[in-house]
């Protein structure tokens, strides 16, 4: 960050728009209020979100692989004014429905199923003629996926924890009592986790855990969440794509989200 930026609400507009492609109209009276404030957002979410003009590090989050995780995060907040700017973004990047859903599963382990019909809701709407936000393909949405690198990360177990919700603690319990919920609920976290060894899925366990650590911060829920990053670093994902995949959150839930799921991997460092 420099500090010889032009801070003149037209200069941080001009540059928001260049990263994006677009602004939303209502960031422009924040702007205008505070322009600051404003471009510090930029500076951080063109970051976190690798808007034109970020160079990719080695090792990092892929494009494709944040906007798996940033469209379940919006949808799940009801956010369907930003969010099928966001498909739209991921269409143009070549992910298809099927990789969108795919990333939406991962993150309904977490917050439910009830999720998945907010991402239908933010792809019609993208779909449509009316949404005056970002562009469209020239072709409309892709029907071939273009590969991206999670696609062939994290597919092998390289050390073990428990993978299936049957053979947690909690759900052994579960079925003590009802044996057949219990059955149900793992047959449903089993395939949303990638862990139902589904060869045909486009995300392995790996990036598939990532998500669910996004979702788990977004939560709150530091203890699940060290659970699955533990489970990340069995599949081979490594800490910066884990780091990357809870801030991806962070302009739908703050850094407090960012703040717990550190706390989360730091407890997983400390107790290896």
């Amino acid at each position: 960050m420099s500090g010889e930026l032009d801070l003149s609400p037209e200069a941080i507009l001009a540059r928001a728009t260049a990263a994006r492609g677009d602004i939303f109209p209502e960031w422009k009276t924040v702007v205008y209020a505070t322009p600051k404030t404003y471009h510090l957002i930029n500076q951080t979410v063109s970051y976190l979100h690798q808007y034109h003009g970020q160079t990719a590090r080695a090792g990092s989050l892929s494009l494709q692989m944040r906007e798996l995780i940033a469209i379940p995060a919006l949808c799940a907040k009801g956010d369907l004014r930003h969010a099928p700017n966001h498909i739209r973004r991921a269409y143009r990047e070549g992910l298809t429905n099927e990789a969108l859903f795919e990333g939406a599963q991962a993150f309904a382990s977490v917050v439910g199923w009830a999720s998945l019909t907010a991402v239908s809701l933010a792809i019609e709407k993208a779909n449509s003629a009316d949404y005056p936000f970002g562009k469209l393909p020239p072709d409309g949405e892709p029907r071939q996926l273009k590969p991206f690198a999670e696609m062939t990360l994290g597919r092998q177990r390289v050390n073990g924890t428990a993978d299936s919700l049957a053979e947690m603690d909690e759900w052994r319990y579960a079925a003590s009592i009802d044996e057949e919920l219990a059955q149900r609920a793992a047959a449903f976290i089993d395939h949303c986790t990638g862990t139902d060894g589904d060869t045909n899925a486009i995300l392995g366990p790996g990036p598939r855990a990532l998500i669910a650590t996004a979702a788990l911060a977004m939560r709150g829920e530091v203890d699940l969440a060290t659970r699955e990053i533990r489970r990340a670093y069995d599949y081979g994902m490594n800490r910066r794509q884990v780091l990357e995949a809870i801030c991806c959150v962070v302009p739908m839930t703050g850094m407090v989200s960012a703040t717990l799921g550190l706390r989360a991997m730091r407890l997983v460092d400390e107790n290896k």
